[in-house]
C-alpha cells in the first residue's frame, strides 16, 4: 500500500461521504487546506509582530530567526488541516470553514496591492529618470517608452490571432481585446493634455500590462471553448502560466512587503513618538548626538506585521492560481488557472488597474489642494 492510497484512507475515514469524489477534488482539496495552513501560519506571525519598533524588541529575533521553529511549526499547522473535518457535505465544492470563499477574497486584496505597487513603481521610475535631467536619461525614456508602445501593439494583434478565429462568434473576446486598446489610447490622451502634463513612460509601461493582463484572461479561457486558439496547446499554456505565475508572485510578495512596510505612513512600523517630539533640534552635545544616531539605526526599517499579512495575502492568491480560482476541476481537469472565473478575474484585474492609472493623473487635477 502506498503513502498517497494511506493518506486517502485516514482522509475517508475522518470525512464522510455519500460518495467518494474524484481525484481532481482530492487535489483541489489538499490544495486549499495546505494554503490555509500557510495562511494560518503567516496570521499568527503578524499577529505576534504588531507593535514592534525597534530592534531591541525581542520579537525582532523571532522575525529574522528561529528558523527551525518556524519550520516546524510550520509542517505541524500543515498536516494539521488534513485532519480537520468537512462537517456535513451537500455538495462538492464547499471546503473547510470556506476556504475557498475566503481565499478568493484575499487573492483579490493580494492582486490589488500588485496594482498599486505597480503604479508606484512606474512613477517612481519615471520620476527618477526625470531628476537626472541629462539627454542621456531623455532619450531612455523615449526609447523604453516606444518599445513599450510597439510590444503592446504587437500583442495585441496577436491576441485578435489567436482569440478571435474567423468562423466563430468571438464577440467577448472582441470586446476584452478592443476595451484594452481603448484604455491605452486613454492612457495617452490623458497623459498628454497640457492641464495633465504626466509623462509617456508610465502610460505606456501601463499600456503593456494591461494587454499582458488581457492575453492571460484570454488564455485561461477553458480549452474546449471555440474561441481559444491556444486549446492545441492546453498543457504547455497551462505549464508556462503557472510558471510565470509563481515566478512574478514570489517577487510581488518581497516587494509588496518590503516597499509598503517602509514607504507608507499607515503600514510602517510604528514609532513609539511623533518625529522631534522629544529629539531637540540641536544635540547639547556630541555624546547626545551618537546616542540618537545608535537609536534610529536600532529602529526597523518595514512593518514585520504587515510583511507577514502580505505572505497571507499570497497564500490565498496561489491556492487560487493552482485551482483555477474555483473548485469546479471537471472543465479544466489538471490544466492550472484555467476557467472562467480565473478569466473574469484577470479581465477585472486589468479593468481595475487601467481606473487607477487614470485616477492616478486625474487626482491631482481635480483636488488641487490635496497631496497625493
Amino acid at each position: 500500500m502506498s503513502e498517497s492510497d494511506l493518506l486517502l484512507i485516514i482522509y475517508t475515514g475522518i470525512n464522510q461521504f455519500h460518495q467518494t469524489p474524484s481525484r481532481e477534488w482530492f487535489e483541489t482539496d489538499a490544495v486549499l487546506r495546505v494554503s490555509l495552513g500557510n495562511f494560518l501560519f503567516f496570521t499568527i506571525l503578524a499577529l505576534l509582530m504588531i507593535g514592534v519598533k525597534n530592534q531591541k524588541d525581542p520579537r525582532d529575533r523571532l522575525h529574522h530567526g528561529g528558523w527551525m521553529m518556524k519550520i516546524v511549526s510550520w509542517s505541524i499547522l500543515v498536516i494539521f488541516m488534513f485532519f480537520l473535518p468537512n462537517g456535513i457535505v451537500s455538495f462538492y465544492g464547499e471546503h473547510i470553514i470556506n476556504a475557498e470563499t475566503i481565499s478568493k477574497f484575499g487573492s483579490g486584496l493580494f492582486l490589488l496591492v500588485q496594482v498599486v505597487l505597480l503604479l508606484d513603481f512606474v512613477h517612481v521610475w519615471n520620476d527618477k529618470w526625470i531628476r537626472y535631467d541629462e539627454q542621456f536619461w531623455y532619450i531612455a525614456l523615449f526609447v523604453v517608452s516606444l518599445a513599450c508602445y510597439v510590444a503592446t501593439f504587437s500583442f495585441s494583434g496577436l491576441l485578435f490571432h489567436w482569440f478571435t478565429p474567423s468562423g466563430h462568434d468571438c464577440g467577448l473576446n472582441t470586446f476584452f481585446i478592443v476595451m484594452t486598446l481603448i484604455f491605452v489610447f486613454v492612457f495617452a490622451i490623458v497623459t498628454l493634455h497640457p492641464v495633465v502634463s504626466g509623462s509617456i513612460l508610465p502610460a505606456s509601461v501601463i499600456s503593456l500590462y494591461c494587454t499582458y493582463l488581457c492575453y492571460s484572461g484570454l488564455a485561461s479561457e477553458p480549452r474546449e471553448f471555440e474561441c481559444n486558439g491556444l486549446h492545441k496547446h492546453s498543457q504547455a499554456v497551462s505549464t508556462s502560466t503557472l510558471t510565470l505565475g509563481l515566478f512574478t508572485t514570489v517577487l510581488s510578495v518581497v516587494y509588496s512587503a518590503v516597499r509598503a512596510g517602509s514607504s507608507t505612513t499607515l503600514l510602517s512600523a510604528p514609532n513609539s513618538a511623533p518625529a522631534g517630539a522629544e529629539k531637540p533640534l540641536l544635540p547639547l552635545n556630541k555624546m547626545d548626538e551618537q546616542e540618537d544616531k545608535k537609536e534610529e539605526s536600532r529602529l526597523v526599517t518595514y512593518s514585520y506585521s504587515f510583511f507577514h499579512v502580505i505572505f497571507a495575502l499570497a497564500s490565498m492568491y496561489s491556492a487560487m492560481l493552482l485551482t483555477g480560482w474555483s473548485t469546479s476541476v471537471g472543465e479544466s481537469g489538471k490544466l492550472v488557472d484555467v476557467g472562467w472565473p480565473s478569466v473574469w478575474v484577470r479581465i477585472v484585474t486589468g479593468w481595475i488597474t487601467a481606473a487607477l492609472y487614470i485616477w492616478s493623473l486625474v487626482a491631482p487635477v481635480l483636488f488641487p489642494e490635496r497631496e497625493f
